[in-house]
């Protein structure tokens, strides 16, 4: 996690998250910490708000007859902690996410598993369009608390120059 201090006033500070296009460095990896322990009530609202109705994420009596003999987390849940966790690294100062792919799950997630993440720098490049901003690429990928990878994806996001981002526009 990016986070930085600037002073605002006498004796006054103000944290900071994030980096600007320029403080990203082509083949640097972020640790996103902390990470997030998933209840089973994280993965019924969210396969039950986004009407996922496989009961393999909010029926134990169903999911102990499968191979995993117990629910398993809903994946898109994964990939949106994975998202969120690296939020204050690498895109709080985004203007906007061009895309995501290559997701791909690669271990079962289960309730009461910890999950980590981390990214790692792809590719930068000015943008051609937008003088105040770049294109930052990076991998982000996933792990449990015991170290296996659970899912990977890759995301292109349009970030902010220094002096340019709404952070600094609006003094926040």
């Amino acid at each position: 996690m990016v986070q930085n201090v600037k002073k605002v006033g006498e004796n006054r500070y103000r944290e900071t998250f994030g980096r600007c296009f320029e403080e990203f460095t082509v083949g640097d990896t972020y640790e996103h910490r902390p990470g997030r322990t998933i209840t089973k009530t994280d993965n019924t609202w969210f396969t039950l708000l986004t009407m996922n109705t496989h009961p393999m994420h909010f029926d134990d009596e169903y999911a102990k007859a499968s191979e995993f003999g117990k629910c398993i987390v809903c994946s898109p849940f994964t990939v949106a902690l994975m998202v969120g966790m690296s939020v204050t690294d690498v895109s709080q100062k985004a203007i906007a996410n061009l895309g995501w792919e290559d997701i791909k799950m690669t271990y079962p997630v289960f309730e009461d598993d910890t999950l980590y993440a981390e990214s790692k720098v792809l590719d930068k490049r000015e943008s051609k369009s937008r003088p105040g901003a770049g294109i930052v690429t990076v991998e982000t990928l996933g792990f449990n608390q015991d170290g296996k990878q659970v899912g990977s994806f890759v995301r292109k996001m349009l970030i902010a120059k220094q002096g340019y981002s709404v952070e600094e526009k609006v003094n926040y």
